[in-house]
């Protein structure tokens, strides 16, 4: 779980393992200042997330001080997650396409509601928002992604 989510955040396989890793010795190191007030997972995924917001912004810092070629085939990183709840057909692999289109914001909360399955509480708890603003966030990142699904000719169901 806290692969996944590193892996939708900065898209590079390595540097989730790598993000991964740092998480769960930063929670073992910091196991003594966990209170209980939320579920162990949330708390771990706060982590996860902080750690992911930490690299992204550290590889920013990187590139801007550096010349990048954006030349060649890259493959889209969230094609290579099994993703909870989709079998691989090819529906699942055209939402997985259309995900990557979506902003990091939009893509995190979907993924930790849909995929992870984590509710709108713990949520919240990670990304440090109130639960009505996670119920609001999600709203807007569903309707995001049902009109980018749309345009690629996949029908929703209401419900």
């Amino acid at each position: 779980m806290v692969f996944t989510l590193s892996m939708q955040m900065v898209r590079n396989r390595e540097d989730a393992e790598e993000i991964s890793q740092d998480t769960f010795i930063k929670a073992y190191k910091a196991l003594k200042t966990f209170r209980g007030q939320a579920a162990f997972s949330t708390w771990l995924y706060r982590i996860a997330y902080r750690n992911s917001l930490d690299f992204l912004k550290s590889s920013q810092r990187k590139m801007a001080s550096r010349e990048v070629s954006l030349e060649g085939d890259y493959p889209l990183a969230f094609g290579s997650i099994e993703a909870n709840g989709f079998e691989e057909d090819g529906q699942a692999t055209l939402v997985k396409g259309v995900m990557e289109k979506l902003t990091e914001e939009d893509q995190v909360i979907l993924t930790l509601y849909y995929y992870e399955e984590l509710s709108l509480k713990e949520i919240a708890g990670i990304i440090g928002i109130s639960i009505n603003t996670a119920k609001v966030r999600l709203f807007r990142s569903r309707e995001r992604l049902a009109k980018l699904l749309s345009e690629c000719g996949i029908n929703q169901k209401t419900g």
